[in-house]
Formats: C-alpha cells, structure tokens, sequence
C-alpha cells in the first residue's frame, strides 16, 4: 500500500473533551497531518472519527490502494469483522466508514501498539487540540 493513513483519537474523562489526529505517509513520508478538536466525547467516538477523516482523506486523493492503522484495537477489529458494533453511537459511524472504504479497490485495517511512531505523533497532535480548547475554557474537564 502506498498510501498509509495513520489515526488516533482521545477523551479526557469518558466522556469528556475529546479530539483526533490523523498523519498521512506516501511511500514512507509524511505529507499531510490534521487535528480537530470534536467537543464532548467518548474515546471510541473520537477514534471512529478520526477514521472517518482518513477515509475522506484518502478519498479526496484518489487512491486506489490505502491501509488505515490505528491503536484502537477495538475499532480495527470491528471494521475487520471479527467484533460485532454493539454500541448504537458507533453503528452509523461504522456503516459510514464501510461505505466509503468500498470505494477503494483494496484498503486493509491494521491494528499497532500505541509506541508506534506515526500513532505517537497522532496522539501528540490530538492531545496540543485538546490542551488548546482546555487552555481558552473553550471546554472544561469534570
């Protein structure tokens, strides 16, 4: 796959102030990186929203071929069909994302530990959004 679209979404508090961070690399190199903050939120909304922004992501780009890797063990095995969605809230994000992935003529989920570098860099880029709007009172925690 040439187009690897790493992402990671957090919640401080469950649910709490929440955002994701998405970093895209084309032949190994980073060439895009995004982070939004989403409001109040669980961790596992914010993680399907982060793979919803990839996805959207790499469509715009026209990629035929592209591997979404995430952390969240939960969710990449939910679109790899070895969990069930239980949860009505993720549900709709999940049909969402299995809609628009059939788009692509391959696309692969891959789950990594949390050390992973990219899935680092993901994480400190949601977690500069999550400060910001925790810094302005924008959101407060508890």
């Amino acid at each position: 796959m040439s187009l690897k679209i790493y992402s990671d979404g957090g919640a401080r508090g469950n649910p709490g102030p929440s955002a994701f961070a998405v970093v895209v690399c084309k032949n190994g190199k980073i060439t895009y990186r995004h982070s939004e903050f989403i409001g109040i939120n669980t961790n596992n909304v914010a993680e399907y929203r982060g793979l919803i922004y990839g996805v959207g992501y790499a469509m715009d780009s026209e990629e035929k071929d592209v591997e979404f890797v995430m952390d969240s063990e939960l969710v990449i095995k939910q679109m790899n069909g070895e969990y069930k969605v239980k949860a009505e809230n993720l549900k709709k994000m999940y049909d969402d994302v299995k809609a628009m992935t059939s788009a692509f003529r391959s696309v692969k989920f891959t789950h990594v530990r949390r050390y992973d570098p990219m899935i680092t860099l993901a994480d400190e880029l949601l977690n500069e959004r999550m400060d910001e709007h925790i810094e302005k009172g924008t959101v407060k925690i508890g």
